[in-house]
């Protein structure tokens, strides 16, 4: 408790973050739609978000480096307060891609500040616990400003001022910290050599996983609202895919700790690519059927990246963790990019369902290469694998400085 009560602002912070952030992605398709947006439209939003993320990844660690963290973080989340109200203030797709990039490089920021403030007061002993505690806050936060959708129109300036008001509240808990800054935050660098060398399948299915989770995560209210769900059915089906996807990594990492880790990103594949083409192909499904199709897909999508950085992790070098970690980070958030725009490229053209035409193909290729690569190399011995970790990666939860913060960055530590 001591220790959750040093954080408490910090954590207060995050969850602020999350909740906006939340709202926030899931206002934009569904008021898009309203609009009279076209799905390419709605997919460039995800792109613009993607790229935004990952530019925040790589550069604000130098921003910050130069004027401090806390003023960075008041930058960076007033802007995420401003591009807000600019989406309400500009209905027009090409402006809202823009505003969606800002606010994706700002988001990444804030989020990686707040990281670093927490990595600074974790220890070995307690870097578990906060890491966990933190996770937890997020992923509530995350689905509570996903659900409050569900609580009056979005055709209206609301949600978009309550987003704005979120975001400069977060400013609160680290404008009035009291606390030293933290050491210079963490920069992602892309390795190929490294990762390739220490598992080729890591690589590959990240990359696809990316694909997958940014075109599910973009267009998936995008989807539900050309088949006919109202809004609160979106809001309840897109949050239910995220819980469910953090429910099912506890057994999931079970697994993966006693198999063969590529086995069970097989099995998951597999049954994503079997609900994803159900849902594709097969039409006139209840809501209710669809919501629930839906959470055990979502369960699959959002637990393949612990599996991925697990395995990666498993062979490794000692000390390489965190250029592993990130490594995968940037490679899949490339994915996050490409995923959204094939997506809707493909359900403007035929349909709707096209959504899950690509996500299966995206966990077929998974599946096949995962497959071949067994052929390849032998399992490593239970004995030998490194720690899973339950990490939830749509696009908004993870950053480089999530990966300092993870149990297994301790080898890291030990090694320097």
């Amino acid at each position: 408790m001591s220790t959750v009560f040093s954080i408490a602002a910090l954590l207060a912070g995050s969850a602020l973050l999350l909740l906006a952030g939340g709202l926030h992605g899931l206002l934009l398709p569904v008021r898009g739609l309203a609009e009279g947006f076209s799905d390419a439209s709605l997919g460039l939003l995800g792109a613009g978000w993607a790229f935004g993320f990952m530019a925040g990844c790589l550069a604000v660690p130098m921003i910050v480096q130069r004027v401090g963290h806390i003023r960075s973080f008041g930058v960076l989340a007033s802007l995420a307060a401003i591009t807000v109200l600019l989406n309400l203030i500009f209905m027009q797709p090409a402006v809202w891609v823009v505003l969606r990039a800002i606010s994706g490089f700002c988001f990444a920021g804030a989020a990686m500040i707040v990281e670093s403030w927490l990595n600074e007061r974790a220890t070995n002993e307690t870097r578990g616990r906060i890491f966990g505690i933190y996770t937890m806050i997020n992923l509530a936060a995350t689905t509570v400003g996903q659900m409050l959708l569900t609580l009056g129109d979005p055709s209206g300036y609301v949600f978009f001022v309550l987003g704005s008001i979120i975001y400069s509240l977060s400013l609160l808990p680290t404008a009035l910290s009291t606390a030293a800054s933290p050491t210079p935050l963490t920069q992602a660098r892309l390795d190929p050599k490294l990762l390739w060398k220490n598992s080729p399948i890591a690589v590959v299915a990240i990359f696809l996983v990316g694909i997958s989770n940014g075109a599910f995560g973009t267009l998936g209210a995008v989807y539900g609202r050309r088949i006919g769900l109202e809004v609160s059915d979106i809001a309840i089906m897109m949050s239910l895919a995220l819980l469910v996807g953090a429910l099912v990594q506890i057994p999931v990492g079970f697994l993966s700790d006693r198999l063969d880790r590529r086995l069970v990103l097989v099995a998951m594949a597999l049954i994503a690519m079997g609900i994803g083409s159900s849902l594709s192909l097969i039409g006139g499904l209840t809501p209710l059927v669809t919501i629930a199709l839906i959470a055990a897909f979502g369960g699959m999508v959002y637990s393949m990246y612990p599996v991925i950085v697990a395995h990666a992790s498993d062979h490794a070098d000692p000390g390489d963790f965190l250029k592993t970690s990130g490594g995968l980070l940037l490679i899949f958030g490339v994915g996050t990019m490409i995923g959204p725009l094939a997506a809707a490229g493909l359900m403007s053209a035929t349909h709707p369902g096209a959504l899950f035409q690509v996500t299966a193909t995206a966990h077929f290729i998974m599946m096949i290469f995962a497959l071949w690569r067994m052929t390849q190399r032998a399992p490593v011995e239970n004995e030998d694998k490194a720690d899973f970790v339950p990490v939830i990666a749509t696009g908004r939860l993870t950053t480089p400085e999530t990966s300092v913060l993870d149990p297994r960055a301790e080898q890291d530590e030990q090694t320097d």
